[in-house]
């Protein structure tokens, strides 16, 4: 395990440049992870509609999960987004739920996930692939094989 000594700045002048560059690493953290943009209650599927800053949504049945199962209807009305859009909250019941730890509750999304990233893993080229690649181009293309007949 790395350890790492933490380094007081409580003195540290605040300049526009700092700031900025503050912003920055914040906005590059941001683009990571997952952060949900908008919640909504459907009752009529008895799920919550989760929206993301892409316009893209997923709908969650509240009847699998049993942190939601046992809610009222006004319970789940009033859910909110909080730790920057990762966790569905219930302040009245100081219920705390990460959004993704509901996704991955999931049999189906997390089959879905794992299809997905195995199709962009499979496709990813490294630096030395392509260069071995090119080396065989170079030679003609990978070599014919060759049979051994008795």
């Amino acid at each position: 395990m790395k350890t790492v000594k933490a380094v007081e700045h409580f003195d540290e002048v605040v300049t526009e440049e700092v700031l900025e560059q503050a912003r920055a690493q914040g906005r590059a953290r941001a683009g990571g992870g997952l952060h949900a943009t908008a919640l909504t209650y459907l009752p009529d599927q008895q799920s919550l509609l989760i929206g993301f800053a892409d316009n893209c949504a997923v709908a969650l049945a509240t009847v699998n999960y049993p942190e939601l199962a046992g809610l009222s209807r006004d319970e789940l009305d009033t859910l909110e987004l909080g730790f920057a859009g990762s966790t569905l909250c219930l302040p009245a019941r100081d219920l705390h739920v990460s959004i993704a730890g509901l996704v991955s509750a999931s049999a189906p999304l997390m089959e879905m996930a794992a299809s997905v990233i195995a199709a962009r893993n499979g496709s990813r080229s490294t630096a030395a692939k392509a260069q071995a690649a090119r080396a065989n181009g170079a030679k003609g293309g990978r070599p014919r094989k060759t049979s051994i007949l008795p």
